[in-house]
């Protein structure tokens, strides 16, 4: 086998790893976008696995690829990046992955993802290597998107409560059942806006690495977006059992309005983050949404230990994934040259 063929071999090989992580993305992510429904009974969990995916899939249509240009092009400099970076990338952010699913914590795919590429791009070739505007960018909004969904919820379900006051609870109840899909559509739609991208982003600086396509090109190739869209939908569509129910009830009791507050706060972040080409969590986006239409109800109304917990796996995400991804970064050098 030739160089060339050995190249091609290599870019295909990590472009299934990619996907792979995109796939898992949506499995470990389907609680973002179902937990509130399900929790409310407004859906069944298989409708509602259907439903975020088809929306996951549907942001095809609607977004601007901006944060896969962040990732492909914002996070480290091109020069530095090769296969043995995306390698190590995807691998160190697949195994954060892993252990978040298995032990049902509701962390970050998308800043496992951008750790895994600090990581690897540090191994080889040190923080200088990193473009700091970006990094900081997204590290900045860890902090922010959670405290805009809690912000946006929390008014959100003031201002229902105050137009609401007259009506009984029967009607408000069965109102917001109806208006929860639409909010749950909006919060799938957001969410397969952005973090498709994520894996959309990764892929476009492989092919960029390897000369398969110019860092002058505006838009990545077509069959990148439509297979990582995909990619995202089905694992929605397998949907993450063992965190829907961290997200859904262990954080705060949710009631239909309470949901449709939480993922209308959301999407709005979402949406707005997705317009500025900022890689956010959806997991930090909705549950601050959660816990802030808990606490409008009263504090003790919020779990505190378990939100607790959560943000001490948000602040382990990135470093940890970037350590896996360092290892893998040398591992790699073993494995491919």
């Amino acid at each position: 086998m030739n160089s060339v063929q050995t190249v091609f071999w290599v870019v295909a090989l990590l472009v299934v790893l990619a996907l792979v992580f995109d796939f898992m993305n949506g499995f470990h992510d389907a609680a973002n976008s179902i937990a509130t429904v399900v929790s409310t009974g407004v859906l069944k969990p298989q409708q509602a696995v259907v439903f975020a995916a088809f929306f996951n899939v549907v942001a095809t249509f609607v977004f601007q690829l901006k944060v896969a240009a962040t990732v492909g092009k914002g996070i480290a400099m091109p020069e530095f990046i090769d296969h043995h970076v995306v390698f190590g990338a995807l691998i160190g952010a697949i195994f954060w992955n892993v252990v978040t699913w298995y032990y049902g914590i509701p962390s970050s795919s998308s800043h496992a993802l951008i750790g895994g590429i600090v990581g690897a791009v540090v191994a080889k070739a040190g923080f200088g290597a990193l473009i700091a505007a970006g990094v900081m960018r997204t590290v900045m909004f860890i902090f922010v998107s959670p405290l805009l969904g809690f912000l946006l919820a929390s008014l959100l379900m003031v201002a229902v409560a105050h137009l609401f006051r007259r009506a009984s609870p029967l009607r408000v109840d069965n109102w917001f059942r109806r208006m929860q899909l639409v909010s749950a559509g909006l919060y799938s739609l957001g969410h397969g806006g952005n973090d498709a991208q994520k894996t959309i982003g990764i892929i476009w600086m492989l092919l960029i690495a390897t000369g398969y396509t110019s860092a002058a090109d505006k838009l990545p190739p077509g069959w990148v977006i439509w297979s990582c869209y995909l990619a995202i939908g089905l694992g929605t569509l397998f949907g993450g059992w063992r965190i829907v129910k961290t997200m859904g009830q262990r954080i705060t009791k949710l009631k239909p309005v309470g949901g449709f507050c939480a993922e209308t706060g959301g999407a709005i972040t979402l949406f707005l983050a997705t317009g500025l080409g900022i890689p956010v969590s959806t997991t930090h986006t909705i549950t601050g949404a959660i816990v802030g239409v808990g606490s409008v109800r009263r504090a003790s109304a919020v779990r505190w230990g378990v939100a607790g917990s959560i943000v001490w796996a948000w602040v382990f995400t990135i470093p940890a994934s970037a350590l896996v991804a360092a290892l893998f970064y040398w591992v790699s050098l073993l494995l491919f040259d």
